[in-house]
């Protein structure tokens, strides 16, 4: 075998394997990221339902559990997506859970107290759904989660408003 014919043997492999490499880098990032997206998503889900029972109880003294499960199992994959700062926003909502859920257990909590804490809840479960969106849906489908958002952004006094 002659080296012209072993040396573009070498060259077809090398860049044979490196563009194997390179694809096989590519499609694993974009995997990586498509489940740190849908993870994202199923945090925020988990968030919009702590912020309906949130208000619940903030609006009428009923108090049901706040879930926590999926953040806690998805948290890796959020980290990897999320900024240090927005990571923040959205661990704080799962941070305020502990005074939730001492509101629900210690009934001697005077009343403004308590829809202080319960609205601070609500802004921290707001402001997280808001980072989530804005990283994990696209604008299409932010665009489609638009009505459901605003309806669950209505307060009392707004609701109130509205209807005058």
């Amino acid at each position: 075998m002659d080296a012209d014919r072993l040396l573009t043997a070498f060259l077809g492999a090398f860049l044979g394997a490196a563009g194997w490499l390179v694809v096989g880098l590519f499609i694993q990032r974009q995997q990586f990221a498509r489940v740190a997206r849908n993870s994202a998503r199923a945090v925020y889900f988990e968030l919009a339902v702590n912020a309906i029972a949130i208000t619940l109880s903030r609006e009428h003294g009923v108090f049901q559990p706040l879930a926590r499960g999926t953040f806690d199992r998805l948290l890796p994959e959020l980290a990897a997506l999320l900024s240090m700062d927005d990571l923040q926003t959205v661990a704080q909502a799962y941070m305020g859970h502990a005074g939730y859920e001492q509101l629900q257990r210690d009934h001697g909590v005077p009343a403004e107290v308590r829809r202080a804490i319960l609205t601070r809840g609500e802004e921290q479960h707001r402001a997280a759904s808001e980072v989530l969106v804005r990283r994990a849906f696209s604008h299409e489908e932010q665009a489609r989660l638009m009505p459901a958002r605003q309806a669950n952004q209505v307060g009392p006094t707004a609701a109130r408003e509205v209807s005058e």
